[in-house]
């Protein structure tokens, strides 16, 4: 299997994007997902420089995905997205149905994301006559949901022509909404909201009166409150076919975290140590996502 590190979900500065970046030059990433995927008013890098950081990526052999916006709302954002879907360089993940529609019809093969509501074979077939190459499970499906989508694409003759990607780590990517939760937390409105976003480089926690973790604020999206963790669950995946394992950025040891997950995949755990605390895995196992199961 392939690891990947997906787009950064959070807003930070410029300068702490760079660094973080160049401290995965090295790391054992095959995929690396760049680009600004939730609000268009984030703009510590700019398409060009996006696309500098990925050609300087794309030097040390990793495999570079621009990603997209997951909403669309404006005819600015059109615009910018018709930039990514043309760089000429890099394959495209699309995270909204306009990048679909804008890759398709150009014929320029593209990713779909998480944000992409594909739940069967059959939608997985259209799309790849449209050009897709690669999808990622939305959050929500289980292992035996997608253990039948698979069996179908095998039953089609199209299973080896689509990766499939599993969101393996991270708070999970659950809803979008016109509505900023970050600015209406500081009583903010949505064009005036200040950025706070940039204070809160995991992401402000929402928690119940009884000190549950229930949701993570980000901007216009909403993520779970607890961190999604396959850890425990990547050989049974290989097993069923999963091509790509998905980890998702945080702002404290991403590489330790990268590196976890690498000696996993190749059969050398004693060469880290990796805990599971406070983390969920109930989607894959068809239960609530807040819960966390074992594979037993």
């Amino acid at each position: 299997m392939k690891l990947s590190l997906g787009p950064l979900l959070y807003f930070w500065s410029q300068d702490d994007i760079e660094t973080f970046y160049q401290s995965l030059i090295e790391a054992p990433l095959d995929i690396i997902y760049l680009g600004e995927t939730v609000c268009s008013k984030r703009r510590s890098l700019g398409f060009e420089q996006w696309l500098e950081l990925a050609r300087t990526l794309a030097d040390n052999k990793k495999e570079i995905v621009l990603s997209t916006l997951s909403l669309i709302e404006a005819e600015s954002e059109l615009k910018t997205l018709r930039r990514y879907c043309d760089n000429g360089d890099f394959t495209v993940e699309a995270n909204d149905m306009a990048a679909v529609q804008l890759l398709s019809e150009n014929k320029i093969p593209f990713t779909t994301g998480p944000t992409i509501n594909i739940y069967n074979a059959q939608t997985l077939a259209i799309m790849h006559k449209q050009g897709l190459q690669r999808w990622v499970m939305p959050v929500e499906l289980s292992k035996q949901t997608l253990m039948g989508i698979l069996s179908d694409l095998n039953d089609m003759g199209i299973k080896d022509k689509i990766e499939t990607e599993v969101f393996s780590y991270g708070h999970m990517p659950l809803a979008l909404s016109a509505r900023c939760f970050t600015a209406r937390a500081h009583n903010l409105p949505k064009d005036q909201c200040d950025l706070k976003c940039i204070d809160y480089p995991d992401g402000l926690q929402v928690k119940s009166q009884e000190d549950q973790s229930l949701f993570t604020l980000n901007g216009i999206q909403t993520l779970s409150g607890l961190r999604y963790d396959l850890y425990n669950e990547l050989e049974e995946m290989q097993s069923i076919g999963v091509d790509v394992i998905r980890v998702s950025p945080r702002s404290k040891q991403a590489l330790e975290l990268v590196n976890s997950y690498y000696n996993k995949i190749n059969n050398r755990e004693g060469e880290s140590a990796y805990t599971i605390k406070d983390n969920c895995n109930g989607y894959w196992y068809g239960e609530q996502g807040m819960l966390q199961n074992s594979p037993e």
